[in-house]
């Protein structure tokens, strides 16, 4: 006979966003259940964030292939506690190692436990896409999920996929050594803003690295010393040669096996089907993190987080919010991207201006020595901005105060207005906003204006 439980809650995945809504609810009195097969923390902490930007850092250093896996390595051990079951049982968490099953709408079975929870919430993750092309399954083949359990040591590392992993691996493996050539169906960094990605894609370059873009590989073929990539697209070679494939061809959420037609949950290519409070079509059910598609960052698993615990708990109907959500891409130099990029915007049909800012005419950067890059900001004709970005040294660090901005619907003008340490990055915000008010302030009309107000005694 099955162990009934009747928590509160019952979290399905322990990744980011599982272990946020863990940790806060317990502490706000609660009574959870955490369910997790493998090891809690997910792929951020293992095989996605934490082990990539290590791995960046390690190279940075110039350190080789044994010490730059060890240096990662211990990167993980140092983080690992904070993600621990120990910890989350002293928190009062019931943690149960188990694949988790719905057997009806209400009741979740899991280590040979029935949980019957007030809510559930499936933070379940997702796992490396992979490309429908032939040949490719047939070989070893790596992906984020095994590259950082091995040591590979390749001569010339093809990776498939120019989205933010691809591009921070290809940059990491290029500076431990290896020969590597990007291929990329579209053009670097898609996503991003298409100006500031290029100073991205220069950099790759500048390198060593070899990047196709508008490659398409239409069939894979293993052989004894390595893998070819057959390949269509204009100016591309017919067929390229290397040691290791690497598959960053992006993420799918990780459903199968959990009885979701049972529960009466809905799911499309894109995800486990939520409305704007992350409820799922059973409205006892909840789905944060990669599991609810869109943003699959860590961030946004927090902030799914929030959303899930005001729902759940409080019967606050709070939202996501994806206007001002920030992301990054941990090269060197960094690139950072909050709200609309210039061709989301005009593609939505917005009027804009464009404001920009090089940091070479910061007085930081040339302190530092990185003087490369730039802040951009996209704004309306009336001076509300819609999104941002910025390439170069530290550009991450950037993101809060356009996030907060953008979210909190704040004019141009309190970023132009803002007291800005000096010698900071941050100055190049402030100067690029103060390019919306330049034309405006310097007019002739202001001129008159100041030559008829000297007249007054």
């Amino acid at each position: 006979m099955r162990q009934a439980l009747e928590p509160d809650l019952c979290i399905i995945g322990g990744g980011a966003a599982g272990l946020s809504i863990a940790a806060v609810a317990s502490r706000l009195g609660a009574k959870i259940v955490l369910v997790e097969a493998a090891r809690l923390g997910g792929e951020c902490l293992y095989t996605g964030c934490v082990p990539s930007k290590a791995l960046l850092a390690a190279a940075a250093q110039g350190l080789g292939f044994e010490a730059a896996y060890d240096s990662m390595r211990e990167t993980i051990q140092r983080i690992a506690p904070q993600d621990s079951p120990e910890r989350f049982t002293a928190l009062g968490v019931e943690v149960i190692k188990a694949d988790a099953r719905f057997l009806d709408p209400r009741t979740v079975e899991a280590g040979g436990k029935t949980i019957r929870a007030r809510r559930f919430v499936l933070a379940t993750g997702s796992r490396p896409a992979l490309p429908a092309i032939p040949g490719l399954v047939d070989g070893p083949y790596l992906t984020n999920e095994t590259l950082f359990d091995r040591t590979p040591r390749p001569t010339h590392l093809i990776v498939l996929g120019g989205g933010p992993m691809g591009t921070e691996l290809a940059q990491a493996y290029r500076r431990l050594g290896a020969a590597v050539t990007l291929v990329e169906a579209l053009r670097l960094l898609p996503r991003d803003d298409a100006e500031l990605a290029e100073i991205i894609s220069q950099w790759l370059r500048h390198d060593g690295v070899q990047i196709l873009e508008g490659a398409k590989a239409t069939r894979v073929e293993w052989h004894e010393h390595g893998v070819a990539l057959v390949l269509e697209g204009h100016g591309v070679p017919a067929r390229l040669e290397g040691s290791h494939l690497l598959v960053a061809a992006g993420r799918r959420t990780h459903i199968d096996g959990l009885g979701l037609d049972d529960a009466g949950i809905a799911t499309s290519e894109a995800g486990i089907t939520v409305d704007a409070r992350l409820r799922t079509t059973n409205r006892r059910v909840y789905a944060a993190g990669d599991a609810a598609g869109g943003h699959r960052l860590t961030h946004m698993a927090s902030h799914h987080a929030g959303v899930v615990i005001k729902n759940a708990l409080f019967h606050w109907p709070a939202k996501v919010d994806r206007r001002a959500m920030p992301w990054v891409t941990y090269t060197e130099p960094e690139l950072m991207q909050v709200g609309l990029t210039e061709d989301a915007a005009r593609a939505a049909g917005q009027r804009i201006e464009i404001l920009r800012y090089p940091f070479a005419e910061i007085d930081r950067a040339a302190i530092d020595g990185a003087e490369e890059g730039m802040v951009k900001l996209i704004a309306t004709p009336d001076g509300r901005l819609l999104g941002g970005g910025a390439v170069g040294k530290g550009a991450g660090e950037l993101a809060l105060p356009l996030s907060l901005i953008i979210g909190r619907r704040l004019k141009l003008s309190a970023l132009a207005g803002a007291i800005v340490p000096y010698p900071t990055r941050a100055e190049a915000l402030a100067r690029a906003a103060g390019r919306y008010y330049a034309p405006r302030l310097f007019s002739s009309r202001t001129h008159r204006l100041v030559r008829l107000l000297a007249r007054l005694p």
